[in-house]
């Protein structure tokens, strides 16, 4: 297996979109079981085919952008075999002038939890950890997952956590059991601080709890915002005005996709009143500070 390198040439780059899912194997094997995915397309309108690992580069080759691709591996809360990390990140590594890989691994694992992610690190190269504290059904804040995070932070990865509101399960018997307070930004709080070196990116505008997020980034300065999943027409007022100020070094782009793709993302953010002059930040060099490309 070919081990992640980058090779991007950052100065060429229009943005680096932190948030990016691959959904879809080479094998044709889903992310998610058939009644969430069926769900989740009808609560996103989106019921196109998902493009493979390769097509996702080509769509941002095109774009002169670098993304940061991931899965979720929720095995223990959905009964459903993971999309292989590992594999991301070789497909990566085929096409590492514009993907940078994050690995996932299933905290609920214990120590085989721990053990995949060093693993993912050493052989696989991968650049940080994606983690859905609803879909993978556990509190981030609970001292269980501590030598999990103990093992990212010694290595200089990235760890980015879901927060705020979830689509996936929505409309289903029980929203399918996700319980949606496990992603409250909040719950991050006390891993930032008892891990001061490990940077934390806290995904979404974290809606209903966007203050609770605002207020952790602007006390712990390890932690970071990416603004994906949503539309920034609809990105709340308070979030903008941190972005254009307070955390304007700490704000990342990201898109969703392919559930938002990075077009729209570009069009609605000219809607907004974020301020040209941190854009540079928010679509670029902020991502490059934290991911260490240059």
């Amino acid at each position: 297996m070919t081990r992640y390198e980058a090779a991007i040439d950052v100065e060429a780059l229009t943005a680096i979109d932190v948030h990016v899912h691959i959904e879809v194997d080479g094998h044709g094997h889903a992310s998610l079981p058939g009644d969430l995915a069926e769900a989740a397309a009808k609560y996103f309108s989106a019921d196109s085919p998902r493009p493979d690992l390769d097509s996702i580069a080509d769509h941002y080759r095109e774009r002169r952008m670098a993304a940061v691709v991931f899965t979720v591996d929720a095995t223990t809360q959905l009964g459903h075999p993971a999309i292989s990390s590992a594999e991301i990140a070789e497909g990566a590594a085929r096409n590492n002038d514009v993907l940078i890989p994050f690995g996932s691994v299933d905290p609920r694992q214990g120590a085989a939890a721990v053990d995949g992610a060093r693993r993912l690190i050493a052989e696989s190269g991968v650049r940080g950890f994606k983690f859905h504290p609803t879909v993978q059904g556990f509190d981030p804040s609970d001292e269980a997952h501590y030598p999990l995070y103990a093992a990212l932070e010694e290595a200089g990865v990235v760890a980015l956590f879901h927060t705020g509101q979830t689509g996936i399960g929505a409309g289903m018997r029980g929203g399918r059991g996700f319980r949606l307070a496990l992603s409250n930004p909040m719950l991050l709080d006390g891993v930032a601080a008892d891990f001061p070196d490990l940077q934390i990116i806290m995904a979404h505008p974290s809606v209903p709890w966007q203050d609770e997020a605002i207020s952790v980034a602007t006390h712990k300065h390890n932690t970071w915002i990416d603004l994906s999943g949503w539309s920034p027409k609809y990105f709340p007022p308070q979030l903008v005005r941190n972005a254009n100020s307070l955390l304007k070094r700490r704000v990342l782009f990201g898109s969703d996709f392919p559930l938002l793709t990075p077009d729209r993302w570009l069009r609605d953010a000219e809607l907004t009143d974020l301020k040209p002059e941190v854009m540079p930040g928010i679509l670029k060099d902020n991502a490059v500070r934290l991911l260490g490309l240059r």
